[in-house]
């Protein structure tokens, strides 16, 4: 015999709705995707759910339950003292369709807009081949089951909407990280891709995404701290900067002649894209993707009338690259203001 437990589900579509009670038999060993079964058999037939796997493996029941982002067939009864009331509600940062159903298409749009991996030409299919240790380099991040907790839970996409246009979320920066660790992949600018248009400067890795992953997949310590270091590299370190100043130096004639540079060819300019110097890179950052949102124009480093660049701007406190977090990239996400608490947050406070 089961014991008789409290929910609150949320109840309603994209007009509203609210939380319902409910009372139902919860038996030993079920998770909370059987209790939501056995709510639609008896009291709520009516009740929307999105499942399939029930093992963990497709991410298709994700929904949040008592306020964190979970997959509800992982997510066993017995986590939850007896008296406690558990609270289930659909997926916060993502419209409302039905009840628990939510509408991720957010996510398929990031995907589509993601460059797939490109193989090489000069190789047919069923040729490739690559070594065990870089198989294992990316395995983690190919462990992504896309339930879309990451995204869900990420307060850049969940507090504020308009950054959704311009941000992919966690679940992509992953994916840009596995095919920058791809041998095989020929396409060389999936850093300063991430950084210019996934909105990787946008993350100040919180690790709230590391946090909620079913698949245990270390997102901010093996994949976007990671990319975020690179592209900081390539835009500020020293020596990479001023042989970018050297290397610029033989152009400034051309510069200085009024000389208008060819889209996608490197002539001593650089946009958000041409840390790389990829011709490819270069060109989609001066067209854009789909956002139709301004891409900075490239700018020429200051010289005198001698074609040299001047003292000053080699010591200037900052270089002349755009920053990888965008000049006008602000975050109004004090940390009293943040709605996701870690877990243990409270328990550390009490010692």
């Amino acid at each position: 015999m089961g014991t008789k437990r409290q929910f609150r589900i949320w109840r309603g579509d994209e007009d509203g709705g609210d939380l319902q009670d409910y009372t139902i038999e919860v038996n030993e060993g079920e998770v909370v995707l059987d209790v939501i079964h056995r709510l639609q058999a008896t009291d709520a037939p009516d009740l929307a759910c999105r499942w399939n796997c029930k093992a963990g493996k497709c991410g298709s029941c994700s929904m949040e339950i008592n306020g964190k982002p979970r997959l509800g067939c992982m997510t066993r009864m017995s986590t939850f003292e007896e008296n406690e009331t558990v609270t289930v509600t659909p997926l916060r940062t993502f419209p409302v369709i039905r009840d628990l159903v939510t509408d991720v298409s957010f996510n398929y749009e990031k995907a589509r807009e993601t460059p797939a991996f490109a193989p090489p030409e000069d190789q047919a299919p069923g040729d490739y081949r690559m070594k065990q240790v870089d198989v294992e380099r990316s395995q983690e991040f190919r462990k992504c089951i896309e339930c879309f907790l990451c995204q869900t839970v990420c307060h850049v996409i969940r507090d504020h909407e308009e950054n959704k246009q311009a941000f992919s979320g966690p679940r992509y920066f992953i994916r840009a990280a596995e095919l920058d660790m791809h041998p095989l992949d020929t396409r060389t600018d999936r850093k300063e891709y991430a950084q210019a248009e996934q909105g990787l400067g946008f993350c100040n890795i919180t690790k709230c995404c590391t946090e909620v992953c079913p698949e245990h997949i270390k997102i901010t310590d093996n994949g976007i701290i990671p990319m975020k270091e690179r592209v900081v590299d390539r835009k500020y370190d020293p020596l990479v900067w001023l042989g970018s100043k050297i290397f610029r130096r033989g152009q400034n004639e051309q510069v200085k002649a009024g000389a208008q540079p060819q889209v996608g060819v490197h002539h001593g300019l650089h946009s958000h894209a041409g840390g790389s110097h990829d011709p490819a890179a270069e060109a989609q950052a001066q067209r854009g993707l789909n956002w139709n949102r301004e891409v900075p124009h490239p700018t020429a480093p200051a010289v005198d009338e001698n074609g040299r660049l001047p003292l000053s701007e080699l010591t200037f406190d900052r270089p002349a690259a755009p920053s990888p977090f965008g000049d006008d990239v602000t975050f109004p996400l004090p940390t009293e203001h943040l709605n996701y608490a870690h877990p243990e947050q409270d328990e550390k406070k009490k010692h």
